[in-house]
């Protein structure tokens, strides 16, 4: 992988506030996983950031399935992912993740690793979703829970009020769900952890 044009792309995205995964957020994902994987879903595609760096976590044959749903973005991201090498591991699916998911369950699709940073609204949708896809030894991790620090500390302000409750119902959600455990890790933004019992 072009390592500098990586630098360069999460350089230019700190400076435009176009988000993407945090530095310790990444490095907690990289060293979750003892051995390659195969397959990995991304909900968020963003700018090819996240997926460009979770093809260090792929075997060999190993692909990512990343959904995106702005145009805009979509062209950024088949271009930094092609320019750092990485398209060929990389499959972007264009459109709504509510409306794309159900495809990916009615083609049998299971993933290794899902990751989900989209819509912060929708997390339980794509969570449920998620479940359908997920290996029996996969894991489930979705980004941005703790919403700037709002979800844990009684926010209750008009502007996030909506974003903020629903985060809160999510994880009320997964550590309550039986056969399954969450947890969820104070880095970066805030992440949950989900997997099979």
């Amino acid at each position: 992988m072009n390592i500098e044009y990586l630098n360069k792309i999460k350089l230019e995205a700190r400076n435009e506030y176009i988000p993407i995964v945090l530095d310790d957020t990444l490095e907690y994902i990289l060293n979750l996983f003892d051995k390659k994987i195969d397959s990995i879903l991304e909900i968020g595609t963003c700018i090819g950031y996240s997926s460009a760096c979770f093809t260090q976590l792929l075997t060999e044959n190993g692909k990512i399935d990343t959904m995106e749903i702005e145009d805009i973005r979509v062209q950024q991201a088949n271009e930094n992912l092609s320019i750092l090498g990485v398209k060929d591991k990389i499959n972007i699916i264009q459109g709504d993740a509510i409306d794309m998911l159900p495809t990916l369950i009615n083609a049998n699709k299971k993933y290794d690793f899902i990751f989900i940073d989209a819509a912060k609204g929708k997390y339980l949708e794509f969570f449920n979703y998620s479940l359908q896809l997920l290996k029996d030894s996969g894991i489930i991790i979705a980004d941005n829970v703790l919403y700037k620090g709002m979800v844990m500390n009684g926010y209750n302000g008009h502007k996030h009020r909506t974003a903020v409750t629903k985060l809160r119902n999510y994880i009320d959600y997964i550590t309550h769900l039986k056969g399954y455990k969450s947890e969820i890790i104070d880095i970066g933004d805030g992440i949950s952890v989900t997997k099979r019992m």
